[in-house]
Order: structure tokens, then sequence, then C-alpha cells
């Protein structure tokens, strides 16, 4: 299978994860008025906002080190690519649903839906990148043991459910998991050749 370099990827995925972050910052209106009291209405705008933020960042950054550790791309990997673009590019979409119609369980479990669908193409990807380079590639070293991952599409599944019991759990539940990916994961960096002993 042909390859290719890595570069063109890696500049359309970035380009994708500006304007996504750009199209979230826009939900947030102005307020008709200039009092703190005038912003109280926005506070589940900005906290969604917030919240969605944060996971771009992070799919960013562990798609960088992702990117940075595979040897080319081949069709296989482009794709794999677009199908996680695809699951983040709704991430706007159900943010502004569960930021419209805080408390609704519709809204909080398809937000749910929407990173357990993220979560599984990331995972896809890394499989794809190790079909390319080989098991004991950088990434198939590196992501042999996916724990975090795992974790991640379990606490979200069980959040979708949550969000038609005690919306506020899964709430808390997409809260905890952003910050539990938030804490560097390093398993890719200790694996390049550069990363010092």
């Amino acid at each position: 299978m042909a390859t290719m370099g890595k570069g063109r990827l890696e500049a359309f995925s970035d380009g994708v994860l500006a304007i996504i972050i750009t199209i979230m910052v826009l939900e947030l209106k102005v307020p008709h008025g200039g009092t703190l009291a005038d912003l109280q209405h926005l506070a589940p705008v900005f906290a969604g906002y917030l919240v969605s933020f944060v996971y771009v960042a992070i799919y960013w950054n562990n798609h960088h080190h992702l990117l940075h550790g595979a040897r080319a791309v081949d069709a296989r990997i482009m794709w794999a690519n677009m199908h996680l673009l695809f699951w983040l590019s709704l991430i706007p979409f159900t943010t502004g649903w569960i930021a419209e119609f805080y408390g609704a369980p519709w809204p909080t479990a398809a937000y749910g839906v929407n990173l357990v669908l993220a979560g599984f193409a990331y995972r896809l990807l890394e499989l794809a990148i190790v079909a390319h380079d080989g098991k004991d590639s950088v990434i198939g070293r590196a992501t042999r043991h996916s724990h975090k991952g795992t974790i991640s599409l379990v606490a979200y599944s069980a959040a979708i459910g949550l969000a038609f019991l005690a919306w506020q759990v899964a709430i808390a539940v997409y809260v905890v998991v952003a910050i539990m990916w938030v804490i560097p994961d390093r398993r890719i960096t200790k694996q390049l050749p550069d990363h010092p002993a």
C-alpha cells in the first residue's frame, strides 16, 4: 500500500480543529446588558464551551503526538483520521444542544454518544497506524495497553445511561474524564528515539 508524508494530514487536521473551536466560541453571544446579572443566563453555555474546549485541546495534543510517532501515512490512516475529524466536528453541535437545554436528558446523552464515537474513532486511528508501522513501532509499543482509553469509553457509556437518571452525575463523569486526560499521557513520547532516558 502506498505511503506518503504526514505534513498535509497534520496541517489539515490542525485546521479542522481550529475551526471547531471557532464555531464553539461563536455560541457565546454578547449579553444584552452591562451587569454581571446579565451574564448569568450564559453560565451553561460558557461551562459547555469550557469542557468542550478542553476535550478538543486534548484531542489536538494527543493527535499531534500520535502523528509525530507515526512513520508515514497511507489511505487507511487518512480515512481513519477523517472518521475521527467527523465526530470531533459534531462537538459544537452537541455542546450547543446541551447548553441550550441544560439538564435535559437527551442532549446530555447525545454529548456522551459524541464522546464515545470520537474516542472509538481515535482508537481506530491508532490501530490503523499500528497496522501500517507494525506492532513494534513507536505507536505499536505506546498503545499496546490503552487503559485510559478503555476507561474513558466505559465512563462515557455509563454517563449516557445516567443522563436519563441523574444528569448531574453524567455531566460530572464528562468533566472527570476530561480532567483525567489533561494529565499528560507520555506513552508515545517515551517511545521516541530522541526522548531522554
